[in-house]
């Protein structure tokens, strides 16, 4: 029986990693000038708009959220700068909050951005929780952007642009750079590693942007700046932008008009190969007795989220969906089957999935955690692969230059409908158990508390679940429709949900974020509680206080795992000050949980709500044990002799 990892690591290579570009390093023939469709029918642009689950999702086509117009009025010399240019851009493209850590190569910059009517700037504590945040904004809006300083603020914020690398999200990543009369002077600046060599920074943002300009001089600037955000839209990838401390406040004749909006067409598929592979796929899919679709994180990259419940419904396969994917298709679709995550799935998921005939895989990225260790019971031979560029079947032939959305439209037109798997889950199925009932006063366990917050949750609801064991119980809540849902199970920082939590809230004003963040994840980013305060957020934050690193300790344990207790309260009541709506409390039994949601969902509603839930350090999913014994036998295999 053969495991998918190998093909699978070879499928997920995105497309954007061949055409990184570093605009300054590159002739100015090889620009894309200007990046724009200079079209008169801006308005009407032709990228798809499909919504995964209802609202809750970010915009799949980055045309919903460019407002059409046509106006090239001339602009003073006051609005005609670089800063008031980058600043139209950012607000048509959808970003109303820019998250910023003032320094002094940004401040001129910050200036022209304040100045753009409707242009909000939002004072983060750190550079790592401002892109956090601009992560978060971009799942909750299409796309989001952060502005920091030379190389101290830039290496801060690198690990957050990452994260949003590995969830193919486009964020605009602004750095206020050098001023352009240093660059080649042999001079040492501050806020560098004491080097006349100012390219530090731009060489750790090459492997983690699919694009990146050095703006040093206003000639080119609009270009760069132009081609920059175009390529972030179009790759759906992070974009890094340096713009030299003074050149922002400078009018030039490049911005003395109103910039027209980016007109994005769409990937066309090669209609030869896509008519072979759907004649392949069809005839594969039509033979089996019993397929089965699993949907994976990268039918968001795709924007297939509506297409591949079309196709669902059309052929009436069971339906089932990777951990990544949670929240992608309504989960009250008819025939959703659960999580396909191994050994830890959704109860009674992985026998009809690895018992399947034929299995179709849409958007999947395989890693040790997906796989649960490379442990996935899928066999080679049995399954067709559909990546956002091309389709792979089985043992036979990869087709390229397929654009998933024409694949799964023509293939839903080819297939024979069958329900046999479905049949067959229904069969074997049962319903999900309750927790114990709790004695009066008893110890909270988790389970009490995702029992509860699963009746907290609405269409007017995201539900952000922390790296860890939240990943696992917040798999198994049910979202209502429209209800929201957002994790970074890729690359798993922990501490990415309160910067996320922060900019999800900016984006989405009619949603309640409800966060699940772990004691451990909590204390690496907790600063920005202060932030959404100053932001007037009423989101509720459950802090789940077991002591340490759980996921860690199930993985290997040791004394590392366990972490100074806080008064998490106390915290941030002190963050609160006084200043702002604030209500915190401490949990330790289901009574006082019962309670303290009906205050957080009742008189408080309109504030941040804080609630400290104390629980055995021991406590966890059942389904982190198992996958923490598995990702240690992979961590931990032998050398293989050379």
């Amino acid at each position: 029986m053969s495991s998918l990892t190998a093909p699978c690591f070879l499928s997920i290579t995105p497309s954007s990693q061949r055409c990184r570009k570093t605009t300054h390093l590159i002739t100015k023939s090889a620009r894309i000038r200007s990046a724009v469709n200079l079209d008169t029918n801006i308005g009407s642009l032709e990228t798809s708009k499909h919504p995964c689950n209802g609202v809750a999702r970010a915009p799949n086509g980055i045309a919903s959220i460019i407002q059409p117009s046509h106006s090239t009025a001339a602009l003073g010399n006051s609005e005609a700068t670089l800063g008031r240019h980058l600043a139209r851009r950012l607000l048509q493209i959808g970003v109303g909050d820019v998250f910023s850590v003032p320094g002094d190569f940004n401040l001129a910059l910050l200036d022209h951005l304040l100045a753009e009517p409707g242009l909000n700037l939002v004072g983060c504590c750190n550079e790592l929780n401002a892109g956090y945040a601009a992560d978060g904004y971009a799942r909750s809006r299409g796309v989001g952007a952060c502005v920091v300083t030379f190389t101290v603020g830039g290496l801060s914020v690198v690990n957050a642009i990452a994260g949003a690398y590995s969830e193919s999200l486009p964020l605009i990543c602004i750095v206020g750079g050098p001023n352009s009369n240093d660059y080649g002077t042999n001079r040492i600046l501050h806020h560098t590693i004491g080097l006349p060599d100012f390219t530090q920074e731009l060489r750790c943002f090459q492997t983690i942007t699919c694009h990146q300009a050095v703006v040093t001089n206003l000639e080119d600037a609009h270009e760069q700046i132009d081609t920059a955000i175009f390529t972030a839209l179009k790759e759906s990838k992070p974009v890094y932008i340096s713009i030299s401390c003074n050149l922002a406040a400078i009018p030039h004749p490049t911005f003395s008009r109103k910039p027209i909006p980016f007109s994005i067409s769409p990937s066309l598929s090669n209609q030869m190969v896509l008519e072979a592979a759907v004649e392949v796929a069809a005839e594969f899919l039509n033979k089996a007795v019993k397929p089965v679709m699993v949907g994976g994180p990268n039918l968001r990259v795709a924007k297939a989220c509506e297409t591949f419940v079309e196709l669902a419904n059309a052929c009436g396969y069971a339906l089932a969906m990777m951990p990544s994917a949670k929240g992608l298709v309504p989960e009250h679709h008819p025939r959703l089957i659960g999580t396909y995550w191994g050994t830890v799935s959704t109860a009674f998921c992985a026998e009809i999935v690895e018992s399947a005939d034929a299995y179709l895989f849409a958007g999947p990225i395989f890693n040790d955690v997906s796989s649960v260790g490379y442990s996935l019971l899928i066999k080679k031979e049995k399954v067709i692969i559909v990546q956002p560029d091309r389709v792979m079947i089985a043992n036979g032939p990869t087709f390229g230059f397929v654009g998933m959305n024409d694949f799964l439209k023509a293939l839903a037109k080819r297939l024979n409908r069958n329900t046999t798997a479905y049949e067959n889950y229904r069969r074997i199925y049962v319903p999900d158990g309750r927790p114990l009932k709790c004695d009066p006063k008893e110890p909270l366990r988790v389970n009490v508390l995702y029992q509860h917050i699963q009746n907290m949750l609405s269409r007017k609801t995201t539900v952000l679940a922390e790296a860890g064991d939240p990943w696992f119980n917040c798999q198994k809540l049910k979202l209502p429709e429209g209800c929201g849902y957002e994790h970074q199970m890729h690359y798993g920082s922990i501490g990415w949900s309160v910067g996320a939590t922060l900019g999800y809230a900016a984006g989405v004003l009619d949603k309640r974020v409800v966060a699940c963040i772990g004691d451990g994840s909590f204390q690496m980013t907790a600063q920005d509680v202060s932030t959404m305060l100053r932001c007037g957020q009423k989101s509720i934050i459950f802090l789940i206080n077991n002591g340490g690193y759980t996921t860690e300790a199930e993985i290997h344990d040791g004394p590392y795992n366990v972490i100074k207790n806080w008064n998490y309260t106390g915290l941030v009541d002190a963050i609160h000050n006084g200043e702002g709506k604030c209500w915190t409390t401490k949990v330790r039994c289901e009574e006082e949980l019962a309670e303290a949601i009906e205050t957080a969902t009742g008189p408080k509603k309109d504030c941040l709500c804080f609630i400290e839930v104390i629980v055995h350090r021991d406590d966890t999913s059942k389904e982190l044990l198992p996958l923490g014994s598995r990702l240690a036998a992979a961590n931990s295999r032998a050398p293989i002799p050379h």
